[in-house]
């Protein structure tokens, strides 16, 4: 029984409508859709699930999550109904495995276009794929390799903010589309949105024969990293400091520090620095 009217359930009947293959729409994308109340996390569920080819392009989604994993394990806890918390399968049939830490950049793309298109906020991308509005984190992305063979298979997690206040972000440094004044909170719309362009952005890759050229590019377009002041802190208690100059073909984020040759950092933290 929900009480909150400002925070409404999900209705995954009318998202399985608009989404999943079935007889009336066999062109749809995603195979199945499911909605829980509660769960540890959506990803976690995915990945021990997953049983062959009927759980590609699955996707789970958790009103309320209480065991979420960002980036390094690091933990976190949703508030009820107040984010979009989606895992989905992603098969990468013939996809080299040397290029599978692309598919979370894809889907940040993905959650950015979505953002910009349906709540329209200005939404960047903080390299690798944390989503920024006016630079502060509107949502996270993990990727976790579920198989290598016989076909790459990826879980992609979502963790949308959507009317968190002020009171209930989990860092300062964090927003909400309902803080940041977005034209659309409604959760339907923006899982639909967010489902529909990551759909979009997987075929048109895999149309491309998986060939990273295009992809890069866009991912570049939408990258508020680039041409920042910014701090790398890398395995090693290592630190780096410079300025963002590109993102290379395999993903990484290439940095210049003064006076010393350009770097291409695969793994790290990064802080965007102010201007000096």
């Amino acid at each position: 029984m929900w009480t909150d009217l400002n925070r409404p359930p999900l209705d995954p009947d009318a998202l399985r409508r608009a989404l999943v293959r079935d007889g009336s729409d066999p062109d749809a994308f995603w195979s199945r859709l499911d909605v829980v109340a509660e769960t540890g996390s959506t990803n976690a569920d995915l990945l021990a699930r997953m049983q062959g080819p009927d759980f590609d392009r699955s996707v789970l989604i958790a009103e309320f999550q209480t065991g979420g994993r960002g980036r390094h394990a690091r933990s976190w806890v949703s508030t009820p109904r107040a984010l979009v918390t989606v895992s989905v399968v992603l098969g990468m049939p013939g996809l080299s495995l040397t290029d599978i830490g692309w598919v979370p950049l894809l889907s940040g793309i993905a959650v950015v276009d979505a953002l910009r298109r349906v709540a329209e906020v200005d939404a960047e991308l903080k390299w690798p794929n944390d989503v920024l509005i006016d630079g502060r984190k509107v949502a996270g992305i993990l990727a976790e390799v579920a198989a290598t063979s016989p076909v790459p298979t990826v879980v992609v997690g979502i963790g949308l903010n959507v009317s968190l206040t002020e009171d209930e972000l989990p860092v300062p440094t964090a927003t909400s589309l309902a803080l940041e004044n977005a034209a659309i909170t409604d959760r339907d719309i923006l899982v639909r949105a967010v489902l529909r362009e990551l759909a979009v952005r997987w075929q048109q890759w895999h149309s491309a024969e998986w060939s990273v050229d295009d992809l890069a590019a866009a991912y570049r377009e939408r990258c508020g990293t680039l041409g920042r002041r910014v701090r790398a802190e890398l395995p090693g208690d290592r630190e780096l400091v410079g300025i963002a100059t590109d993102v290379d073909t395999e993903g990484r984020i290439v940095i210049k520090a003064e006076g010393e040759p350009p770097v291409a950092v695969s793994a790290g933290d990064i802080t965007h620095l102010r201007a000096v």
